[in-house]
């Protein structure tokens, strides 16, 4: 599975945007898809995942403003950004884990096998 994540850009504090994960291969719909983001001096951290049914996780500093989706026929997954902070301000990854049964939500980045190149989100204020 190959990921390109685009999407990312400079917005003002309470701006939105949307990020948009887009993959190749035949079985998109089989693996969980998470995104991570990683600040400036901070490590990686979790920020949304989504099963291939479509349950959904977020992480607590963006449950409210953050919304991951799917489309497993147009194999992309989306994060809709809401109510931007300047703490939000990162380089996003978005990454993939093979999980046909959606045992449980993937947290760490080291569980993942695929990831995108990233793409930065500058919140300023």
């Amino acid at each position: 599975v190959q990921l390109r994540a685009s999407g990312g850009g400079l917005v003002q504090v309470g701006g939105s945007l949307r990020l948009s994960c887009k993959a190749s291969g035949r079985t998109f719909s089989n693996y969980y898809m998470g995104w991570f983001r990683q600040a400036p001096g901070k490590e990686r951290e979790f920020v949304a995942g989504i099963g291939r049914t479509g349950s959904t996780d977020h992480a607590d500093s963006v449950k409210g403003r953050f919304a991951i989706a799917r489309d497993n026929a147009k194999k992309k997954v989306d994060l809709q950004m809401n109510s931007l902070k300047p703490e939000d301000t990162a380089v996003y990854y978005c990454a993939a884990v093979w999980d046909l049964y959606h045992s449980r939500t993937y947290y760490r980045d080291d569980e993942y096998t695929y990831w995108g190149q990233g793409t930065l989100v500058t919140v300023s204020s």
